[in-house]
């Protein structure tokens, strides 16, 4: 399974218990689909960058999730027929194996002479 985060931004006109529903039935439906959610938090209403349908505002709701691309294709289209999300962004986590870096070959101090 593929780990996923997916960062949503919900209509601002939701009260905070309709907001733990919306994350209630995602994690529903993440479990439906043999996923498992790893975390989640809710970010909290922050001001958008520029307006979205009207909005100046989101409610911001980030999720980590183990599940296959299937699981993947249900969210994506469960969040654009919701009439509470503004946008959604999902990416896959990738390690990052850090490359260790090879020691520079040293010219020997007599052939940097003769060049």
């Amino acid at each position: 399974m593929q780990i996923y985060e997916t960062v949503l931004i919900l209509k601002p006109l939701l009260a905070d218990p309709e907001v733990v529903e919306f994350v209630d039935k995602t994690k529903v439906a993440i479990a439906g689909e043999s996923g498992e959610l790893l975390t989640h938090e809710v970010w909290g209403r922050r001001k958008l960058t520029h307006i979205i349908g009207k909005a100046r505002e989101g409610i911001y709701v980030y999720l980590k999730y183990k599940g296959n691309p299937a699981l993947l294709k249900k969210l994506a289209h469960s969040f654009g027929v919701s009439d509470t999300v503004l946008r959604d962004m999902t990416v896959a986590v990738r390690d990052r194996k850090i490359r260790e870096k090879k020691p520079k070959k040293v010219k020997p101090a007599s052939a940097v002479a003769q060049a």
